[in-house]
């Protein structure tokens, strides 16, 4: 009992530790994981901040990728949140006369990755070190302001949380520099901030954009009748509604998100993302009912955008694209009006009518006044997902040039009375800042879903500024070629393929081809490889919308089943899963509500299961779909599927019978992943995320006896979303484990966990992938692209190996090259190569570290400080000049050849390794192959 209380006693300590704390004592803190890219396709920027006296200096914010700094323009980043305990960010605000960071943590954009933060984090030392100045339940931050004259004065805009209520909404301000902080605007729980302007001429004069929002795993409603601008006139102390009936500014229900940009003391800016339906007689003429009232053949010609279009006026585009559709008509079945009686039904109201969309409007009287400043709509470009956008930016050397951040991005000349598109060739749809230089006119820079962009031209033109790996990747795979090539999906930037061995270079600019290319546009989802042949790849993009693509032939198809006549139509999850059978490559599952599974590689569908959701819910998002199922490699047709509705079924025969086995789960969560066990047949495991939930915590569970009977073993050190959970595919007893906070891995299969971050910063892992033959670890992360760890040492922590004092790993051999040390070109560096020593070491000390030849000569040796764990010397095979001398003189036959720096390398031969720690000794081998082509 007592050394119970003192295990449990530690348990609690380690709780409280810091990730960088829990890092110090990991097995695997000295194990290198490495990015592999991709970079040009960049992740969602939520805010800028500029140097105001130079602008080439500047940090930008990644919804989910933390903030990095450049101080030359764009042309390379350096991130500098990765010490922070969290890189999700709504917001950043820079003190520049005194080097002052703060970063708003969550994500203001109200996006189904929008993610979570803890408050408002403060640097003064230019990111090197932060401190979280509190608002730690606020999860989601609109806006920071800090005052000129004052840095301590600091205004916050908070958002609140995402799904659920909560009392830590409103404006904040603090006079202390964070050390304690006034709620000085509160409007209900369900009512935040998203956007704060200040009049560039006095701080006191202050606006503030309150956002009434609700959104559910099944519905999202943007708007209420507690959205509209307040305004402070003592410097954000007190607040005054000024958004009223009498103003001029739209009221009520249909108030939906506003962006603020004042230009002075007077006169102020509001983009509205306007609810309220149209009047008959305004809706355009492309409607719904006249697109679905043509034959069946001229649908099938209607081209996508147009339906898309047409879907996004109407709210639909959470549950349906065009090629849902088509897929409804494609034989003929199904007429287009029955397919408009399917999607109406799913959401009459917002079917029947069309929304005002984006609305300008401007205020010369300080926000008394509102006149809308367009007579036309202003069409294709909010839609019916305003919540999505809604900054407005201000030229402060003209007011009547505006910009105004949508689908795509656009200015205006004349004060907002017409709009024209600055969107180019180069720059992403998704637009959500825009600086305006005040000193340069038509100086921007841009930030959107695909990166940041600058123009000196007004947005006539562009430059890319991507170097960084900032990528939100949802999914990634690999094939199984000699040189293997890593597979992911991404947010809102398609499905991209690269080699694993990717390291960042600019060459590919002089070479004309980037390592990476794209496979599929839209939203990236899953891929599978033909293990037959790596050029037949499935993947697709949102909602299910999924094609075999033969990358040799260029050719492409659209695979996805399709509802029968008098059915009802398919749910597919915003990440539909996909999955080739490992018993054979021409089977592939695929999941709506049902399981389908195919023969033929997409040709033809069965459905093998009922309805596995609890039905579905009414609202404007597709919910009650599949998310995860997986296969057993033991037997075909031992299967397991997973809803995000909380449900897990298992199947023994194929899909003839289904046994919901999640009765004991807590209810209603979305199961992130269930896995099928490489190693025993009977078991499975299964986690659960609550991050629609605003519920944070781990939920891992396994089973012993398909799933009759759970058990947890979740980690229990902090609170932390789980979204993907990976067997080690040598050692049974390993599991890795990607949550939205970082990557762990468990030695004792699941009962302990330790941080697996040496090189990764605390980001959204959303998927892992194990490429066996390679033995690395893939990690998809949502905000900083792909990395990749080679697993051959982690592998072999065993029980007896975990047990033993010292132990060398197996060394890899190399082949001898005259290159070595060498270079064609005096302005170029050397080709210096290396062999990687790895060995694990129970407690913390020193270790001598000798190489011999085969004649047992000593030719280097080094005395390193090690730590509990896996430790690794990278040996550059250099032999040292007193070790030269030592062996010619002991046979004058030697001959030494320098190379062009003077160094002597090992020559081909048998080497051998002896690591010594007090009285423990290990030795391991390993060869210089001779290389016959040289």
């Amino acid at each position: 009992m007592k050394n119970f209380y003192i295990a449990f006693v530690g348990l609690l300590f380690f709780s409280n530790l810091s990730v960088a704390q829990q890092s110090s004592t990991s097995l695997v803190k000295n194990v290198k994981i490495e990015n592999i890219g991709p970079t040009i396709m960049s992740g969602r920027v939520v805010d800028v901040d500029v140097n105001p006296n130079k602008p080439t200096e500047f940090y930008v914010a990644y919804a989910s990728g933390g903030v990095w700094y450049s101080n030359n323009n764009g042309m390379s980043f350096q991130p500098i949140m990765d010490t922070a305990p969290t890189i999700n960010v709504g917001e950043i605000a820079v003190d520049w006369k005194n080097g002052i960071i703060w970063v708003g943590t969550g994500e203001h954009n109200a996006s189904r990755s929008s993610y979570a933060g803890i408050g408002v984090l403060k640097s003064t030392d230019k990111g090197k070190t932060w401190i979280n100045t509190g608002l730690k339940d606020s999860h989601h931050i609109g806006k920071i302001e800090i005052n000129p004259s004052n840095p301590n004065e600091v205004i916050v805009g908070v958002t609140g949380h995402l799904y659920s209520k909560n009392a830590e909404r409103g404006v904040y301000k603090t006079t202390d520099g964070g050390q304690t902080w006034k709620q000085t605007l509160f409007i209900d729980d369900e009512t935040g901030i998203i956007d704060i302007s200040v009049s560039p001429k006095n701080f006191n004069i202050q606006y503030a954009a309150a956002w009434k929002k609700d959104r559910k795993a099944w519905n999202f409603l943007g708007n209420g009748k507690t959205s509209g601008i307040y305004k402070s006139e003592d410097g954000g102390n007190s607040w005054t509604l000024i958004s009223t009936p009498e103003s001029g500014f739209p009221t009520g229900e249909g108030v939906g998100r506003i962006g603020l940009a004042a230009f002075d003391n007077q006169i102020v800016y509001a983009v509205l993302d306007n609810q309220f339906n149209r009047p008959k007689s305004e809706t355009k003429k492309s409607t719904m009912p006249e697109m679905f009232s043509v034959p069946g053949d001229v649908f099938m010609q209607l081209s996508d955008v147009e339906i898309n279009n047409v879907l996004k006026k109407h709210g639909l585009t959470e549950k349906y694209r065009a090629q849902n559709l088509k897929n409804m008509v494609s034989d003929g079945d199904v007429v287009p009006e029955e397919v408009q009686m399917i999607i109406s039904d799913a959401n009459k109201a917002l079917f029947e009518t069309e929304v005002i969309g984006a609305e300008v409007y401007k205020s010369i009287d300080g926000g008394k006044t509102w006149k809308k400043t367009h007579e036309v709509f202003i069409d294709d470009f909010y839609y019916t997902y305003g919540y999505y956008f809604g900054r407005i930016s201000v030229d402060l050397s003209n007011s009547d040039k505006i910009y105004v951040s949508g689908v795509p991005l656009i200015k205006s000349d004349d004060g907002g009375k017409t709009f024209v598109s600055i969107n180019r060739e180069n720059v992403h749809l998704d637009h959500h800042i825009v600086w305006v230089n005040p000193s340069q006119p038509g100086h921007l820079i841009n930030g959107n879903d695909g990166g940041l962009n600058i123009s000196y031209d007004d947005g006539a033109n562009w430059t890319k500024c991507n170097p960084h790996s900032v990528s939100q990747f949802y999914s990634v795979n690999v094939d199984y070629q000699s040189n293997y090539n890593v597979y992911g999906g991404m947010q809102d930037n398609g499905v991209w393929v690269g080699p694993n061995n990717y390291k960042y270079d600019v060459e590919w600019h002089q070479e004309g081809k980037y390592a990476y290319e794209s496979l599929m546009g839209g939203d990236g989802m899953q891929t599978q490889i033909d293990r037959r042949n790596p050029n037949i790849v499935f993947t697709g993009f949102q909602f299910g919308n999924y094609y075999r693509i033969d990358r040799d032939k260029k050719d492409m198809k659209y695979i996805s089943p399709k509802a029968k006549k008098d059915e009802k139509p398919l749910r597919f999850n915003w990440q539909t899963p996909i999955l080739l059978s490992s018993y054979n490559q021409d089977v592939l599952y695929m999941g709506s509500q049902y399981l389908h599974r195919s023969f033929n590689q997409g040709e033809t569908w069965e459905k093998i299961s009922g309805d596995l959701t609890q039905g579905g819910k009414e609202g404007n998002v597709a919910y009650g779909t599949i998310t995860t199922f997986s296969e057993s490699p033991f037997q075909f047709g031992l299967l397991y599927v997973g809803s995000d509705d909380g449900l897990v079924h298992v199947s023994k025969d194929g899909g003839v019978s289904w046994q919901n086995i999640s009765t004991t789960f807590p209810k209603d969560l979305w199961v992130s992943r269930v896995v099928a066990s490489k190693h025993k047949k009977e078991r499975v495991y299964v986690t659960l995320n609550g991050y629609r939930w605003d519920d944070f915590k781990p939920y891992v569970y396994q089973s012993d006896d398909y799933g009759q009977t759970w058990k947890s073993i979740e980690p229990i050190f902090e609170s932390n979303a789980v979204n993907v959970i990976v067997e080690d595919t040598v050692n049974p007893e390993i599991l890795y484990l990607g949550t939205d906070n970082g990557l762990y891995v468990s030695f004792q299969n699941g009962k302990d966990w330790q941080p697996f971050m040496n090189g990764l910063p605390q980001v959204a892992v959303h998927d892992l992938v194990i490429q066996s033959e390679a033995k690395d670890l893939i990690v998809g992360t949502h905000g900083r692209s792909i990395y990749k760890v080679n697993l051959s040492a982690v592998q072999q922590l065993n029980n007896e190996v975990l047990s033993a004092a010292l132990k060398i790993f197996p060394i890899a051999n190399i082949t001898h090259s005259d290159y070595w040390g060498n270079t064609w070109s005096t302005w170029l560096p050397t080709y210096e190569p290396s062999v990687k020593i790895d060995f694990y070491a129970s407690s913390v000390g020193e270790v001598n570290i000798q190489v011999l030849n085969d004649k047992g000569l000593v030719i280097r040796q080094i005395t390193q400080k090690v730590e509990a764990g896996i430790n690794q010397w990278e040996y550059d095979l250099e032999i040292a000049k007193a070790v030269q001398d030592l062996m010619t003189k002991k046979d004058k036959k030697i001959v030494f050849k320098p190379t062009r720096k003077g160094k002597v390398y090992l020559s081909p031969g048998k080497y051998q390794i002896k690591i010594a720690k007090e009285k423990t000794v290990e030795t391991s081998f390993f060869e210089v192959i001779e290389n016959k082509r040289n």
